[in-house]
């Protein structure tokens, strides 16, 4: 067993699940690789557990029963690595936004570093996008410039979706207590990392749109964003976090 693990919610992605989970699987670093399934129709899961032949104690698969939120699969998901005391745990898309070869990039950030979180960040060097539409680049942007006004903490890419967890970071978020599942997830997790002390850095990459299968961006996840952001500042006054930096 990899002393890391790269968990990767799905929802019918049937046209890249034995894609991505091939690419993870060819990486020059050991990576095993965590399926979360929230019952696609499309028979995602059924092409994962046919793969699990081909890579036999390096891919794993949890099905959930019908659409829960990208959060609490990664909750589900963090649980379970925690568990089977893996030491490193990343977040990553299942349609190629993110560059599987970006995960050696990321685990050197904490593994030779000493970062307790890597982010995977589209701003941190300009404004690293392809394939996205203007007003969908401005939404992004923003939305990281509007976290840092109100929480003034010191991340370009608020809202990213690619990272690197060391363990003893999720060991110290209370997980049963996160309170959002999409963009406000992203938010809420690297606030957390941030009030407790962990040392974050963010590691420049290349996101590219996905070329297949169908985004589950919506209005609701936007305004769950936008209105979490308050509401996690708020809170961290009424209930300020000790900091446990390596402890």
């Amino acid at each position: 067993m990899s002393e890391s693990l790269v968990l990767i919610p799905t929802y019918n992605e049937r046209e890249n699940a034995e894609l991505i989970i091939r690419k993870v699987m060819s990486l020059p670093r050991a990576f095993d690789v965590l399926i979360i399934d929230d019952g696609s129709p499309d028979g995602t899961a059924a092409i994962v557990r046919g793969l699990q032949a081909v890579f036999p104690g390096r891919l794993f698969l949890e099905e959930r029963s019908g659409k829960q939120g990208l959060g609490t699969a990664y909750i589900h998901g963090f649980r379970w690595a925690l568990a089977r005391h893996y030491e490193y745990i990343f977040e990553m898309d299942a349609d190629f936004s993110h560059n599987p070869d970006d995960l050696v990039r990321l685990y050197d950030a904490c593994a030779q570093e000493g970062y307790d979180v890597a982010i995977g960040s589209r701003y941190i060097q300009g404004v690293n996008v392809v394939n996205w539409p203007m007003s969908r680049v401005l939404m992004s942007y923003f939305a990281s410039w509007y976290v840092r006004l109100v929480t003034g903490m010191p991340i370009r890419d608020a809202t990213a979706g690619f990272k690197c967890y060391t363990a003893r970071v999720l060991r110290a978020i209370e997980l049963e207590k996160i309170h959002f599942v999409g963009y406000a997830f992203q938010i809420e997790m690297k606030w957390l990392a941030y009030q407790l002390g962990f040392r974050i850095k963010e590691v420049p990459i290349i996101f590219t749109d996905r070329t297949r299968g169908t985004s589950k961006m919506s209005k609701g996840i936007v305004e769950e964003a936008f209105f979490g952001v308050l509401q996690m500042k708020v809170s961290s006054w009424l209930h300020p976090l000790k900091p446990v930096g390596k402890a």
